[in-house]
């Protein structure tokens, strides 16, 4: 089975996996070491988020993707192209592959926005922890940009960058 484990920094599980672009590919089977197979670094249109879903997509090679967080589009937009999207609070890759092929991951239920998409992303408050760019403000502590009418959060319809 293979399973791609959502990494910026390929060493820990990446939270928000809709914005991910970078994914540790394993090999894995019940009762054998997983390895380390393929390292997947995906244009900034491939991250799930962004890409509309048309043609084939590198993450089409797995069959599960295990992230720190996901929200339900992107719970979806995997399970549309037969990927089991999973998320859990381990950090250690390794760990991770070898807990979910034996049955033992803890999971975590996919994170729901604290907002309504379809209103104005105009709030008074600033976030300085994100991995990637943009200049608005909106009202969610895990960033991510909004441009795409179908983002990782489900139909977003906000169009705000």
């Amino acid at each position: 089975m293979r399973i791609a484990v959502a990494s910026q920094n390929f060493r820990t599980i990446t939270g928000h996996a809709g914005m991910t672009r970078r994914f540790m590919v394993f090999e894995a089977a019940a009762g054998q070491p997983c390895a380390e197979v393929e390292r997947i670094e995906l244009a900034k249109d491939q991250a799930i988020h962004e890409f509309k879903g048309d043609g084939p997509h590198p993450l089409d090679s797995v069959q599960v993707v295990i992230a720190g967080s996901a929200g339900t589009g992107f719970v979806n937009r995997m399970a549309a192209r037969g990927i089991a999207a999973v998320t859990t609070d381990e950090t250690d890759p390794v760990t991770a592959v070898t807990d979910y092929v034996a049955g033992r991951l803890q999971t975590s239920a996919p994170h729901a926005h604290d907002h309504e998409h379809g209103h104005d992303h105009h709030h008074d408050h600033d976030h300085h922890h994100h991995d990637h760019d943009h200049d608005h403000h909106h009202g969610h502590e895990h960033g991510h940009q909004h441009g795409s009418k179908e983002g990782c959060c489900g139909n977003c319809t906000c169009g705000s960058n």
